[in-house]
């Protein structure tokens, strides 16, 4: 393995794969400024666990899955957080209270959708959604694989838009809306 002590080294690499690594990112998160600091997080990373790290593959395909490892957990971190803060920040305009209103007469149909998906499909979905569990700590909980978890997932969406042609960020939206 190379010696990323030595700074020309390390800078070298750096200069190197940082612009593939921030596109790497920016393809997930979609935000050019955070994938820049994941890729940062990872230089840093990099520099100080360089006695412990040891990989076969070359430096670019560690780079890549680690970059797309660390861009997927910021997602799963933040993406409560976007809901909330989004939800929050809207005032009360007349579309608003027009699309609550809507919202009002569909409350009873959502419940409905979710109570037509078999139990053990609903306490996963419900898990994720709603309690904002990640698919690995929904796995660990139900004694399960993380591609179960997916797969239910996928199933339960697949399901809800078949019921009623909902797509999935909006029926997430008016869930989390009857839950308040």
């Amino acid at each position: 393995m190379l010696n990323y002590k030595d700074f020309k080294v390390f800078e070298t690499l750096y200069k190197e794969h940082f612009v593939f690594f921030s596109l790497v990112s920016f393809n997930i998160v979609k935000d050019k400024d955070v994938a820049k600091d994941i890729v940062q997080d990872f230089f840093t990373y990099l520099w100080e666990k360089e006695e412990t790290l040891n990989f076969t593959i070359s430096f670019k395909a560690y780079g890549t899955k680690a970059i797309k490892n660390l861009s997927l957990q910021y997602l799963e971190k933040h993406k409560t957080i976007r809901l909330q803060n989004k939800k929050i920040v809207l005032p009360k305009s007349e579309e608003q209270i027009v699309f609550e209103n809507t919202e009002e007469n569909k409350k009873p149909k959502i419940q409905t959708l979710v109570e037509k998906i078999p139990q053990s499909r609903r306490e996963i979905f419900i898990s994720h959604v709603v309690e904002g569990l990640s698919y690995a700590e929904i796995a660990e909980d139900h004694n399960i694989s993380i591609n179960t978890v997916k797969t239910q997932m996928k199933r339960a969406y697949a399901s809800l838009r078949e019921s009623q042609n909902i797509s999935p960020l909006k029926f997430i939206l008016y869930f989390m809306w009857l839950i308040k």
